[in-house]
């Protein structure tokens, strides 16, 4: 993390000096007001109270000019630094496979970047307005206590290790309590999200008793150890103020005797008791940092352990950027298995697509059919064998040459918040109006979008939450189509739609798929029945491959599955 403060090292100096002066100057106002007590006030010496006056207010301003400026720079190089360290993140996390987002989590990732990288933000802005002026107020605090009553300074002696070891033996025992509550904000983040995203399924199984006792128990959990954590945290402060007090009350003992004998003056035990509670003070202001620092560190450790991780997608040295082919994919005996399982998601697939060609892929649940998808558009990285994209290997592709080039429609599409011109407008910045007019009539949503009373400006909400399944399904062909990539990939994106709007659908995407590779993954054998090839998955191996009516003679498999859906005048 500390590599994210070098770009800002001058204003890290610019502070140090701003509050080296400021602190000075506040440390040397006790001396003068002694002074003015003991030599003007009881002397009632009217030029040397304004005279020494006149030099305490001149050093109030100094002081208040670079108390000021050294906030504000150390504000804006932890400000800085929070901003880098979470734009960081972003690219990082983007940067991860779906392995690498599965094995954190979506809401863990969340919390990193935002609560996380905000527990440290504050910590590192602590640290440059407030933590740096502790340890030069103590040093120079002391001397000066010290050149005023050295065996009065007896009590600081006394006073500041106690403290010390106080907030030591506290810190240590809040640091596992920290991180366990970092963790226990995860779960109830990653309990929320899946009640608010699955709050259909809930309600329609009648499971909210059960969900809002799971949720509960989460709350019940981080609650126990914020408490737990504030009991160590809440004893803090009152140890600060109690040591204050009483060495204050040490010090006016001591001195009552010492003043009344003649051997020391009221103005310098006033000047030793600001300056014994301008230390203390600052003791308690790096408390406090000590305070946020055990919860700063667990969760720079959770932010390291992100941006520690490595993608397993990982580009060439030196990639390929252009591709002259339009559409041809080859998959070379493709097989992919998870780290550490022994069955693999898919075995020895091999298969070629060209362009004007439709390719479609149908299996059981389970069979591997996304985990296939989600290869094409190398979105994880197969274990073995080969995926080419117009004869060059996908590993030796730049990322955004590929992603080009493949346009993956999911079975549940994802819409941004916006309009539904900026959701088309998300595939190709550049369409016009027409293009994107066009794209909606082939995905048979431009009637639904001429119906709305905004038509493109349409609203749109996260998720695409305010239109049906259907019509997000369509939207999200329609954004494929203006991209007009060179493979196609429908993963069961025809799903939600009635079998008639489905055939005018794929009997649009004809004419503008002839120069193009189209991929559909499907469920429904009338789907896919015209297709020119068929694959055949089963328990992540390839069972067949041919046409409707070959499979029918020579694949059981597909034999099966069209009986289970269709009649057998269907079938023909």
């Amino acid at each position: 993390m500390r590599s994210y403060l070098l770009p800002y090292k001058k204003l890290l100096w610019a502070v140090l000096i701003f509050q080296v002066v400021a602190v000075t100057a506040t440390m040397t106002l006790p001396t003068l007001n002694a002074m003015l007590i003991d030599q003007g006030i009881l002397k009632a010496n009217t030029n040397y109270i304004l005279k020494i006056g006149a030099v305490m207010l001149a050093l109030s301003v100094v002081q208040a000019v670079f108390g000021i400026a050294a906030t504000w720079f150390g504000s804006r190089a932890g400000m800085g630094f929070g901003r880098d360290v979470r734009d960081r993140l972003f690219h990082t996390v983007t940067g991860f496979s779906t392995r690498e987002v599965d094995s954190f989590g979506a809401p863990s990732l969340i919390t990193r970047i935002t609560n996380d990288v905000q527990q440290v933000q504050t910590l590192v802005v602590m640290l440059c307005t407030s933590f740096i002026s502790a340890p030069i107020t103590i040093v120079v605090g002391v001397f000066l206590a010290v050149r005023e009553d050295g065996p009065l300074s007896l009590i600081l002696v006394a006073s500041i290790p106690v403290l010390l070891l106080t907030i030591g033996t506290i810190v240590i025992r809040v640091i596992p309590q920290f991180r366990a509550m970092q963790e226990r904000i995860d779960n109830v983040s990653k309990v929320l999200r899946e009640q608010i995203v699955g709050m259909r399924v809930v309600r329609a199984f009648v499971r909210e008793p059960l969900e809002t006792e799971r949720f509960d128990k989460a709350n019940q959990l981080l609650s126990r150890t914020s408490i737990l954590t504030s009991r160590y945290m809440s004893s803090l402060f009152p140890t600060v103020m109690l040591v204050m007090n009483v060495s204050s009350a040490a010090a006016v003992w001591v001195a009552a005797d010492r003043i009344q004998s003649g051997d020391m003056q009221i103005g310098a035990l006033i000047a030793f008791l600001t300056y014994l509670v301008q230390i203390l003070m600052a003791v308690m202001m790096a408390t406090f940092v000590a305070v946020m620092w055990p919860r700063a560190s667990v969760c720079a450790d959770r932010i390291n352990e992100v941006l520690n991780t490595d993608s397993s997608i990982v580009t060439s040295a030196n990639p390929t950027t252009e591709l002259s082919g339009r559409g041809t994919l080859q998959f070379r005996n493709v097989g992919f298995s998870y780290p550490g399982a022994e069955i693999p998601v898919l075995s020895n697939i091999s298969f070629t697509t060209r362009p004007g060609q439709t390719t479609a892929i149908i299996g059981s649940t389970g069979s591997g059919k996304t985990t296939l998808v989600n290869l094409i558009a190398r979105l994880v990285d197969s274990s073995e064998g080969e995926i080419l994209v117009d004869d060059v290997n996908v590993r030796n592709l730049e990322p955004e040459t590929l992603w080009k080039r493949v346009s993956v429609v999911p079975q549940r599409p994802y819409l941004f918040s916006g309009t539904i011109r900026s959701n088309l407008l998300f595939a190709n910045k550049d369409a016009s109006e027409d293009d994107l007019w066009k794209a909606l009539e082939i995905a048979q949503a431009a009637d639904f979008v001429n119906a709305m009373p905004e038509k493109l400006d349409a609203p749109i909400s996260q998720g695409g939450t305010n239109v049906s399944g259907g019509q997000r399904q369509r939207l999200a062909i329609a954004r494929a189509l203006v991209r007009d990539p060179g493979i196609y990939v429908f993963d069961d994106s025809f799903s939600a739609l009635d079998l008639a709007t489905d055939a005018r659908l794929r009997t649009a995407l004809l004419p503008v798929t002839t120069d193009a590779a189209l991929i559909i993954v499907a469920q429904r054998v009338t789907t896919i029945k015209h297709a020119d090839q068929i694959l055949v998955l089963d328990e992540g191996r390839c069972v067949g491959l041919g046409t409707h009516y070959e499979l029918l003679e020579t694949c059981p498999t597909y034999a099966e599955i069209v009986e289970s859906q269709m009649t057998a005048e269907e079938a023909a």
